[in-house]
């Protein structure tokens, strides 16, 4: 009995070479291009300056075939959003000040200098809107988040924390003052400060 082919997403179109189905590689450049336009677009203009027109121009594509992929402008952006992140790395130095100083600094690095962070105030507007949009914005945080809880409940086992603390809102308590600075004070986003937060946190359990 023949192996069943594995299934293909329909828009993209196939080449047949003997009994092997593999995707057509024009079209998975021409994807890519579309996407990384997209991308570059959000950066500098947020989701209103993301136009398909403005991207089909840059991108060399046309509005045609960019409908083919994405039967909609959102379910563009939404595809070009869910690649924009930068990973958090779970530190574990034996000492739970130094594992959240680690974590803070590293994060207050990527809200000063990554690119794709320019996009999150737009995301968080279209997400009060847009379900899925809401959905993706819950995974970027999930994301940043997760190395503080995996530190936070590491903690708890040892007996660094009190066992009633709670780890929710001690990543509140972390995060919150840096997004904070970032895009409601405008103060400096420094190193210094994010440790600081740390030591009152800490302090306050």
């Amino acid at each position: 009995m023949r192996n069943r082919l594995p299934s293909i997403e329909p828009s993209v179109p196939v080449v047949v070479e003997g009994d092997i189905k593999a995707p057509d590689q024009r079209v998975l450049r021409s994807r890519s291009t579309v996407l990384e336009v997209t991308t570059q677009l959000l950066i500098e203009r947020g989701f209103g300056g993301a136009t398909v027109d403005e991207i089909s121009r840059r991108s060399g594509v046309a509005k045609t075939t960019i409908y083919r992929h994405w039967p909609t402008r959102a379910d563009l952006l939404r595809d070009a959003c869910s690649t924009l992140s930068t990973p958090l790395k779970t530190p574990d130095t034996g000492s739970l000040p130094s594992d959240l100083s680690a974590l803070t600094t590293n994060l207050a690095h990527i809200l000063r200098t990554a690119k794709w962070t320019s996009v999150l105030p737009s995301i968080i507007d279209a997400a009060e809107r847009d379900p899925e949009i809401a959905e993706l914005y819950s995974k970027l945080q999930r994301g940043y988040s997760a190395p503080f809880e995996t530190v936070i409940k590491r903690a708890l086992q040892k007996g660094e924390l009190p066992a009633k603390a709670d780890a929710a809102v001690l990543i509140a308590a972390l995060t919150g003052p840096l997004f904070y600075r970032r895009w409601f004070s405008r103060e400096p986003l420094t190193d210094a400060f994010a440790k600081q937060i740390v030591l009152l946190v800490i302090r306050q359990n």
